[in-house]
């Protein structure tokens, strides 16, 4: 299956994707689409031939639960209503705690890095499996960046994904981004994970921008595509011909012919890394990878997207079921990650071997994409808040960990504000709590309601 050049959709830069040359295929983040209609954007994208890919963020397969029937059910209806050839999730854990460790369940409201230890790829290996059998087209797994590391890990990343491919016929989504960002805050060099991970099971890479501060490099897909990223994407076209390559970009989006030059970018680097042809009777190439390597490598990724030889992409009949995680394995991994997640977003003390900085610096980091999140999800609060939303919503997040979703979290902040006395303002007071009984209440207010509500709000904040 070949995909060729994308973009990650976003409704912010719907027009500008639209409109730019040689796409030839969206992804879209799932949890951002409704199950039985799509964007209007993505309808006429579709009616041209584009194909839209769903992304998944919220399953949380490396969790040491198994994966939320209900969950799983929404991306396959995702799947159904694009059409897709296939979806994609991540490898990490976004919730912890719960039954497995008769403590509560705590949101990290991010994507967070799965111990690459024996336990933790068994009980990854079982729920890649469980989500196999419920969805209606092949999964593929994104490798994530990290900004910790956990001790005693058994494993390197690419031994890591070359087992869970091995065992679970799974593909592999590969971020080089994330790559570097590991290469600069965790000293994993990108091409060794290279050597080690089989490329033939890719499905496509992920190129996306970030940005370092104080020796940390934060994957923000908020800034441009540098060039140690594109050199790991040359590192991986040295030894394969990626099915498809897609840039991704979430936040600060540029104008259009930005995006376009960044695309530019990508497809020059693809033809500069491709390994040199050989006619008949040439010697083999020299470099990372020679001809018929590369040659190699691409009839294995084609045998990989058409269902066939190792590393081949599986649906749910396709192969026996794996053995259930040994015993122990979850209640070891539910324990491991309840104490990461709390002392990350609870303020708990650390688990033993962790680098304490970096923790520090995770959690503000955590602290930092909620406020991020909820001022998308909820506009009226930053505008409400004015300048006051950001000091104010983390000193909120500090030692209140999510416990929902987004919106549910836009709605406790908000009653955490009105219950300590703020706003200052009385009409920003007076806008707030409308805004919160409008979305609190037992039942959604009527529409005459709302409307007073809105000319009340008009009215307050002459």
């Amino acid at each position: 299956m070949e995909l060729g050049i994308g973009i990650g959709w976003r409704p912010e830069i719907a027009d500008e994707v639209e409109a730019l040359a040689g796409i030839d295929w969206v992804e879209a983040v799932a949890e951002n689409l409704c199950a039985d209609h799509l964007p209007d954007s993505l309808v006429r994208l579709r009616e041209r031939g584009v194909r839209v890919v769903p992304h998944g963020v919220a399953l949380g397969l490396g969790g040491a639960d198994r994966p939320d029937p209900v969950r799983l059910a929404s991306l396959a209806a995702r799947a159904e209503l694009l059409g897709t050839p296939l979806v994609t999730e991540h490898i990490a854990f976004v919730r912890a705690g719960g039954p497995l460790t008769a403590s509560p369940r705590l949101e990290a409201g991010h994507l967070l890095p799965v111990p690459r230890t024996r336990d933790a790829l068994d009980v990854l290996c079982e729920n890649v499996r469980i989500a196999q059998e419920s969805l209606p087209v092949p999964l593929a797994l994104e490798n994530i960046a990290a900004l910790i590391t956990w001790p005693g890990e058994e494993l390197t990343e690419g031994q890591f994904l070359a087992e869970l491919v091995e065992r679970t016929g799974v593909r592999l989504l590969i971020d080089v981004a994330n790559l570097h960002t590991n290469h600069v805050n965790l000293g994993q060099d990108p091409a060794k994970a290279l050597d080690e991970l089989p490329v033939e099971a890719i499905a496509y890479v992920h190129v996306a921008g970030g940005v370092e501060k104080n020796g940390v490099w934060h994957d923000t897909h908020a800034h441009p595509v540098t060039a140690p990223v594109l050199d790991v994407l040359a590192e991986l076209r040295s030894r394969v011909d990626p099915p498809g390559v897609l840039l991704e970009r979430d936040d600060a989006f540029p104008p259009a012919g930005e995006l376009a030059g960044e695309l530019d970018a990508i497809r020059a680097t693809l033809r500069r890394a491709a390994p040199p042809t050989r006619g008949p009777g040439a010697a083999p190439g020299v470099g990372s990878a020679s001809a018929s390597a590369s040659a190699s490598a691409s009839a294995s990724a084609s045998a990989s997207a058409s269902g066939e030889g190792p590393g081949r992409a599986v649906r749910g009949g396709d192969r026996p079921p794996v053995a259930p995680a040994p015993a122990g394995a979850r209640d070891r991994t539910a324990v491991a990650q309840a104490a990461l997640l709390s002392a990350l977003v609870a303020g708990t003390p650390a688990p033993e071997g962790f680098d304490h900085r970096r923790l520090r610096v995770q959690s503000r980091a955590l602290a930092a994409k909620r406020a991020d999140v909820v001022a998308k999800v909820a506009p009226e609060l930053p505008e409400i808040l004015g300048d006051g939303y950001r000091a104010a919503f983390l000193a909120y997040a500090d030692g209140r960990p999510m416990s929902g979703g987004y919106r549910r979290d836009a709605l406790d902040f908000a009653e955490h504000v009105l219950i300590a006395g703020g706003p200052a303002d009385p009409a920003a007071r007076r806008r707030l709590t409308y805004w919160w009984q409008d979305r609190a209440g037992a039942r959604p207010p009527r529409r005459g309601t709302r409307l007073i509500r809105a000319a009340r709000a008009v009215l307050v904040g002459r």
